[in-house]
Order: C-alpha cells, then sequence, then structure tokens
C-alpha cells in the first residue's frame, strides 16, 4: 500500500471513531480544509510530518498510536 493510502485511511478510521467530519478535523487542528480533503483524498503524495502530528494533537491521540497500526506494515514509496 502506498503511503498516502495509508493515511487517509487511518485519518478516516479515527475520524469515524471519534465521529469528526473533515470541516471538524481542520477546525481542531488548525490546519487547511484543503490541506485535510487533499490528504484524505489521497492526493498529497508526501504527507509531511508536521501535518500529522497536528492531526493527531487536534484528535488527542499519540503518534505512535497514529503510526501504529497495520495498515503501515509495508508500506511503499508514492515517489
Amino acid at each position: 500500500m502506498k503511503l498516502s493510502s495509508a493515511v487517509s485511511q487511518k485519518i478516516m478510521k479515527i475520524c469515524d471513531e471519534k465521529n469528526v467530519s473533515v470541516n471538524k478535523l481542520a477546525s481542531i487542528c488548525c490546519i487547511t480544509q484543503s490541506t485535510v480533503q487533499s490528504l484524505i483524498a489521497g492526493q498529497s503524495k508526501n504527507p509531511k510530518l508536521l501535518t500529522i502530528i497536528r492531526i493527531c494533537e487536534g484528535l488527542d491521540i499519540q503518534l505512535k498510536d497514529f503510526f501504529d497500526d497495520d495498515i503501515f506494515n509495508n508500506i511503499e514509496r508514492d515517489d
């Protein structure tokens, strides 16, 4: 699986679990809605770690917990 797809799926999974919309996620993370949309759509081929950290902080999860998922096993680079 490509990194961008794994990040997208993980964000959506956490948002579903916490009942958070894309718009609300952008707001609570202080990230533009277009950035969040790009991540979720898998258009961001190289998501910045800082962006993922902001999402984790907004969703009140640890960065290590974000990546502690089988979805990140055997990741393929997007480049």
